[in-house]
């Protein structure tokens, strides 16, 4: 039976790997950035709050002194999603989603320098591996940078750290006895009020007339299929198995789901040597994730 709860981070991991698809249609659809991140966030409170009402309603409840956590949760996921909405935007869905899931390298730093926690070798290893790993899939070996935007580069990388930021944040917040699903809650609340000032609703009035029933109907499904759902997936998942290879498993899916998607629906064809990359990447941080157990 526990090999069956495998599926969940899986499933989670390919979902986010979908978030592409919808961000480049509906920014070529002329939605900006703001206004997806307020279609984004504020969608996905309705499952969410789903979610915590069959868990447990006592979720709800926090204490005061929270909020900051919250808050610089809350800040993290909308820096993780502008500069990760730019990478998907200018690169190749691939390496968007590879540059996302080098964030365990980012935590690895952070800690060293902020808790003077040990980098062994073993550590540099797989980091070394998995940066290289990351330019093969530029094709910089192989022709030049003109195809791959630096711009594109760069957010992908800040994409890692804000996620690398917001997973030792929430860390921090668990250990003080909040659960995911209220951190997730009051940090999409939060992002959500934020953004209402900088949210063209013209934008979205243009969009949802085009087609109103398929354009609602996609609109759920990028809040809920590359967002919500899979937090509460890779979240049910941890009740059954490790949080480490619950990790493996999402950090795996996720730009290999990214890889399909890319190739399929905008032919991002990698070559002999991007693949190869790509592949190295994988391993590199997954060897990794086991060693630290990196949620």
């Amino acid at each position: 039976m526990k090999k069956l709860y495998l599926i969940l981070p899986i499933l989670a991991g390919f979902m986010f790997g979908s978030s592409g698809v919808f961000v480049r249609t509906l920014t070529q659809n002329g939605i900006d950035s703001t206004t997806l991140l307020f279609l984004r966030f504020s969608i996905a409170i309705l499952p969410i709050l789903i979610a915590i009402f069959l868990t447990d309603k006592e979720l709800f409840k926090i204490d005061l002194t929270d909020i900051p956590l919250f808050l610089v949760c809350a800040m993290c996921i909308v820096g993780l999603n502008i500069c990760y909405n730019d990478s998907m935007n200018t690169v190749p869905l691939s390496l968007a989603a590879v540059l996302l899931s080098l964030a365990p390298i980012y935590v690895l730093i952070l800690a060293y320098i902020f808790f003077g926690e040990k980098i062994t070798s073993k550590k540099l290893i797989c980091m070394a591996l998995a940066i290289f790993g990351c330019i093969l899939m530029t094709g910089v070996l192989e022709t030049s940078m003109e195809n791959i935007p630096l711009f594109g580069i760069i957010s992908g990388i800040g994409a890692g750290v804000f996620w690398a930021v917001y997973l030792m944040s929430s860390k921090k917040s668990i250990e003080r006895g909040n659960h995911t699903y209220t951190i997730l809650f009051y940090s999409v609340i939060f992002i959500s009020i934020a953004l209402i000032p900088f949210t063209s609703f013209n934008q979205i009035n243009s969009f949802i007339s085009i087609n109103p029933t398929l354009t609602v109907l996609f609109l759920i499904l990028h809040s809920t299929f590359s967002f919500a759902l899979p937090y509460i997936l890779s979240t049910l998942s941890l009740k059954y198995i490790d949080s480490g290879v619950s990790s493996i498993f999402m950090s795996g899916a996720e730009p290999f789901a990214a890889l399909i998607f890319g190739f399929i629906i905008y032919s991002e064809a990698p070559t002999l040597m991007m693949f190869c990359g790509f592949l190295l990447t994988i391993v590199a941080m997954t060897f990794l994730s086991r060693k630290e157990n990196v949620n």
